[in-house]
């Protein structure tokens, strides 16, 4: 085994995070990189002795550059198919150049890439075609990429699993388009994970390119009919239609599940497409393992998420960007006026007791007061194209930097002392809403929410205003709310205070 570090690019990202902790066990050391350390630091594997954590960014070529220096084998997991990226083809193409130019810079071994499953013809999803055209400009570097194409990854929280449970979970009659019947070999993650990690140690799968694909030939029909009978529910009416584009059904798909829309259309223009194993299962014969069908796969997801054992989310992947303007060091006046709501009450109990029902806010748990004022303005942000309260939370006590929470992102959850999250929903103007623990001494613990608004032109400041008296009476409930989560008697407040003149980070 080579003792040099293997690079992992998206390690934050749902295959990422999942190939990290199988090369920990498989005794590798791994320089673990993503745009964002805090978001690294926030990762179940961040402390292990055998992992480091570098922050880079594929289209920043010198960070690239630094992030693999002194690697022997680098993972490519980047995808730029999020919000951020309006043009997702584009920016993957400009991140896989920089890899491979980046790979041959500092001497990499190899590249090992997991792209999709699909045979070019004129009918390929936009998604698929960027998928191979990424597998390809890495190997123009010189440097041999392994290359796993992969079909429809199955496992809980995978985007493609997410969309299928949701869909079937909610709708008894699903309308749909004639997709449903494309065929394909739906693999699951863990089959997945195997055949990634064992490659490194098998030197005749470097330079090559590996169909992937589960043991059954299925229709996305099936998929459904197999979903509701594991998890207990009636037989959903599947109704076929010819107009159902991609583009409409990312609306639904919107609409009725946390997958938000620039995910959803190309995953439903992926299904249109075939996606088979042609390649005469030759992965199978370097790699043998078990395969497991779609029924196993899915039994399993059901299982972990009652269990609330989940690894990675494709939540977990995208941008992480804290508001440059909520790092509270400029003057009031610097980057446009900021608008605030503080209030605060002091508890009997200790921080650590506090801070447990503020680490479980949101999702399922609610918002402690008001809960129906928040699933209005979730629907209506639905409405508007953002999340709404859909995505939930990745684990209902566990929270992390970086985490998805309903319509907000967590930018810092420091147990027992703070909690603060940006708002993802839409509106003119960017928010926070933020929780600090304060120990007091003698048993008293000061609780302070803080929501903040940088309005984004006259209808940001209308929208401030038009919510602001609100606040007097969610902000008290919620943390009377709190209080009693927590069994702690409210010595003082909830009140309103009055913002310091210059804020802290």
């Amino acid at each position: 085994m080579n003792t040099t570090a293997v690079l992992v690019t998206g390690a934050t990202g749902y295959v990422g995070g999942r190939v990290v902790l199988r090369l920990i066990d498989a005794g590798y050391k791994v320089r673990a990189t993503g745009r964002s350390l805090a978001k690294l630091k926030s990762r179940a594997w961040a402390k292990n002795a055998q992992v480091e954590l570098v922050a880079s960014d594929a289209l920043d070529m010198e960070s690239i550059k630094r992030a693999a220096d002194g690697c022997w084998a680098a993972y490519y997991f980047v995808h730029s198919m999020n919000v951020s990226s309006p043009d997702f083809v584009e920016t993957d193409r400009k991140a896989a150049e920089n890899m491979a130019e980046a790979a041959k810079s500092v001497g990499l071994e190899r590249i090992i890439y997991l792209g999709g499953l699909g045979y070019e013809d004129e009918f390929m999803s936009a998604h698929l075609r960027s998928r191979q055209e990424v597998g390809k400009i890495l190997a123009s570097g010189g440097i041999p990429v392994t290359c796993f194409r992969a079909p429809m990854i199955l496992g809980s929280g995978s985007a493609s699993f997410e969309m299928l449970r949701y869909l079937v979970d909610r709708l008894p009659i699903i309308i749909t388009s004639r997709r449903v019947f494309t065929k394909s070999q739906p693999i699951a993650i863990r089959n997945v994970l195997v055949a990634l990690v064992k490659c490194l140690e098998i030197k005749e799968t470097i330079g090559e390119t590996y169909d992937m694909g589960g043991p059954e030939i299925l229709q996305y029909k099936d998929l459904i009919n197999i979903y509701a009978e594991e998890a207990g529910l009636r037989k959903r009416i599947v109704i076929p239609t010819r107009w159902m584009t991609p583009r409409l059904a990312s609306y639904i798909i919107h609409f009725i599940t946390p997958i938000p829309r620039y995910l959803a259309e190309p995953l439903s223009a992926g299904l249109g497409n075939e996606m088979l194993v042609k390649d005469g299962g030759r992965l199978q014969k370097v790699i043998p393992q078990k395969m497991l069908t779609a029924r196993e796969t899915i039994r399993m997801a059901l299982e972990r998420m009652g269990q609330k054992v989940i690894k990675s989310s494709w939540m977990d992947a995208g941008a992480y960007k804290p508001p440059e303007w909520g790092r509270y060091n400029d003057a009031p006046y610097a980057g446009g006026a900021i608008e605030e709501s503080w209030y605060d009450v002091t508890l009997k109990a200790p921080p650590e007791t506090v801070w447990e029902p503020i680490s479980k806010i949101g999702g399922d748990t609610g918002w402690y007061f008001a809960n129906w004022l928040w699933d209005l303005r979730g629907f209506i942000d639905s409405l508007a194209g953002g999340y709404g309260r859909r995505r939930g939370r990745r684990h209902p006590v566990d929270i992390r930097t970086g985490d998805a929470l309903d319509w907000w992102r967590v930018i810092d959850a420091s147990p027992g002392k703070r909690l603060l999250l940006v708002a993802e929903m839409k509106a003119p103007g960017e928010a926070t809403l933020e929780f600090r623990i304060e120990d007091m001494g003698g048993g008293l613990t000061k609780i302070t929410q803080i929501a903040s608004f940088l309005p984004r032109g006259l209808a940001g400041i209308i929208y401030w205003y038009a919510v602001w008296p609100m606040h007097f009476f969610i902000f008290r409930g919620m943390l009377n709310g709190i209080a009693k989560a927590a069994g702690a008697e409210v010595v003082e407040g909830p009140v309103e205070i009055k913002p310091p003149p210059h804020r802290r980070v």
